[in-house]
């Protein structure tokens, strides 16, 4: 059997695109991915989506998206696609030994924010610790925060965060930013940060919320305590596109390259929505729109061929 449309990947891309491609009778198969949700499933507090004025939590948003795309026929599968064959058409895609055809395919797989991997920060994310300043940085008014990183990404987030916070201090373990030239001065010159050079963070503190940070001297080993009462960690994201490698275009970072003014992709009959080629806004609510735009994009194909 050849399917009419399989999306790869959850999250509001892949839900939105499974809303809109259900609605428009295309009867999509889902691909959930073992890890269902996307990263919207490690964030706690959502006050940013339209339509809930009093916020919601991650999870319960995903699983409102969740509900709304089975409701009106998208066939949900909790697996993970491992390969796929974009070389003719019907497209292939493999979970596992079972093989699936489809007509035309949607990437949704999203991006997976890189962490640094040391004590603390994981038991702690959602309750201090962050990787996105625009989704978090407002419940930090009036604090004291962290930023680790050197790149541009680490300077957007600085930047952003003095907005709320008293002070932010960004964490670099190298003696010179890699960000550009504009940003790094922006933030030499902003007078609430102060830069730590040299510097590692090896661990976050505390209980039920951070409370400090191990900062290790990348030179002499050394180790102290500093007090911070939030850690965003902007060392980067990485697009899940590792089966899309060899299948279609990607950028020098890994992102999907997409046309200019629609999903499409490299392949025709191949599209891409949210953050696996959005490296820019990567926002729940600019990922649903394209997962929108996916869809009808597909729809559009398909009536077409």
């Amino acid at each position: 059997m050849v399917e009419n449309l399989i999306i790869i990947g959850s999250g509001p891309a892949g839900y939105t695109a499974g809303l809109y491609a259900s609605r428009a009778n295309l009867d999509p198969l889902l691909f959930e991915g073992s890890q269902r949700g996307g990263q919207l499933m490690i964030t706690t507090d959502v006050e940013n989506y339209p339509g809930f004025p009093d916020g919601i939590m991650g999870p319960d948003l995903m699983e409102n998206f969740r509900k709304q795309t089975e409701r009106f026929g998208t066939r949900l599968m909790t697996s993970d696609i491992t390969r796929v064959d974009f070389s003719q058409r019907p497209f292939g895609v493999w979970e596992g030994t079972v093989e699936y055809r489809a007509n035309a395919i949607i990437v949704a797989t999203g991006a997976s924010a890189q962490w640094l991997g040391i004590p603390g920060e994981e038991r702690l994310t959602g309750r201090g610790v962050s990787a996105c300043a625009t989704c978090d940085g407002f419940f930090f008014r009036d604090k004291e925060l962290v930023v680790v990183g050197g790149g541009d990404t680490a300077m957007e987030e600085a930047l952003f965060l003095t907005k709320f916070a008293s002070k932010v201090t960004v964490v670099h373990r190298r003696d010179e930013f890699r960000a550009s030239r504009i940003m790094a001065d922006r933030v030499l010159e902003h007078p609430k940060v102060e830069v730590l050079w040299n510097t590692s963070v090896s661990e976050v503190l505390g209980e039920d919320s951070v409370t400090g940070v191990t900062l290790t001297d990348t030179g002499t080993g050394e180790t102290r305590a500093f007090a911070t009462d939030g850690v965003f960690v902007a060392i980067g994201h990485k697009p899940n596109t590792g089966i899309f490698a060899g299948q279609l275009a990607l950028d020098e970072t890994g992102y999907v390259v997409i046309d200019d003014k629609t999903t499409a992709t490299s392949v025709e009959g191949v599209f891409a929505a949210g953050d696996v080629a959005d490296h820019v806004y990567r926002q729940a609510i600019t990922a649903a729109g394209t997962g929108c735009q996916a869809a009808i994009d597909a729809e559009r194909w398909l009536a077409e061929q």
